[in-house]
């Protein structure tokens, strides 16, 4: 035998060569990693376009009997926004609540002051939250 003919032999008893056996295999994971990865992109994606971003500017404060609150949204264009609006007061006690829809806009960002009115001296007012109903 020659010596190339052996080194066939040998690579085809060890496992030294690839067949079409292990190139299919290896184009299978290759179309699963593809896949998980297009999955993962594409829900971080979905999920950070929905998202809105607001950001408290200040309050001003009336009386006892109300709280101007102060902030900024920042959404999707065309989106229809509700925020949750919240007085505190010294002790982190709510005492003012208000829950406030805005249409859509073409706006990516829109400031706002609102009013809320509470039930005793509020020392601080912001924007609890806002979704996108």
């Amino acid at each position: 035998m020659t010596s190339a003919a052996t080194q066939d032999l040998l690579d085809d008893r060890y496992g030294r060569r690839r067949g079409p056996r292990g190139r299919i295999g290896w184009i299978v994971v290759g179309v699963i990693v593809a896949a998980v990865v297009g999955y993962l992109s594409w829900t971080t994606v979905a999920s950070a376009v929905d998202t809105v971003d607001v950001d408290g500017t200040g309050f001003v404060w009336h009386d006892a009997h109300s709280v101007s609150v102060q902030f900024q949204i920042t959404v999707r264009p065309g989106v229809p926004v509700t925020c949750a609006l919240e007085a505190q007061d010294t002790e982190h006690g709510v005492v003012g609540w208000r829950v406030v829809e805005y249409p859509a806009s073409e706006e990516h960002s829109r400031a706002f002051t609102e009013t809320i009115p509470t039930t005793a001296e509020a020392t601080t007012g912001f924007a609890s939250s806002c979704w996108i109903p």
